[in-house]
């Protein structure tokens, strides 16, 4: 069965009909201004997270998503995100990638490149550019921050780089 929502001629018994005026307001499509992202989330030393959408901030009830920046020539110690899957999306700068028991396997992405995370994958991520910042959009399948670090020797040794947002100074 098929509704022609361009109709006013026939009635509606679907619940999402009888929402008060409001209802879609409040609980609808949410814009989260690039500029607005919150820092406050799990973070891994040589990366800065920051949180666009989230339970608290949007309302999601099964994804999040967030920005990753990686400076320049930085890397991450090893870590996985437990059982969330994670997608990265390289908006700027190269992504070279290294997972597996001993980080052993390698792959690069540039912009437009989708990288994809299944759960418990020990990995590392390092800007393969010594001089251009890193910039990623992150999705992950759940609301959980989960970062467990995990104590691999990295074949790239990560340097320490620890950020701390404008906020927390």
């Amino acid at each position: 069965m098929t509704h022609d929502h361009g109709h006013d001629d026939h009635h509606h018994d679907d619940d999402h009909h009888h929402h008060h005026a409001d209802h879609w307001r409040d609980n609808g499509v949410k814009v989260i201004p690039g500029n607005s992202l919150d820092p406050n989330t799990a973070q891994t030393p040589g990366m800065n997270r920051a949180t666009a959408i989230s339970k608290a901030r949007a309302g999601a009830e099964k994804i999040w998503a967030g920005t990753v920046t990686i400076h320049a020539n930085a890397k991450t110690g090893a870590h996985h995100h437990g059982d969330l899957e994670s997608i990265i999306y390289v908006v700027k700068g190269k992504a070279r990638m290294r997972w597996g028991d001993n980080l052993e396997f390698v792959a690069e992405a540039g912009p437009g490149d989708f990288i994809f995370v299944p759960p418990y994958v020990p990995h590392q991520e390092i800007n393969a550019s010594r001089d251009e910042t890193l910039e990623c959009v992150l999705v992950r399948s759940g609301q959980e921050p989960v970062v467990v670090n995990l104590d691999i020797e990295p074949v790239e040794k990560p340097e320490e780089v620890l950020w701390i947002d404008p906020i927390h100074k």
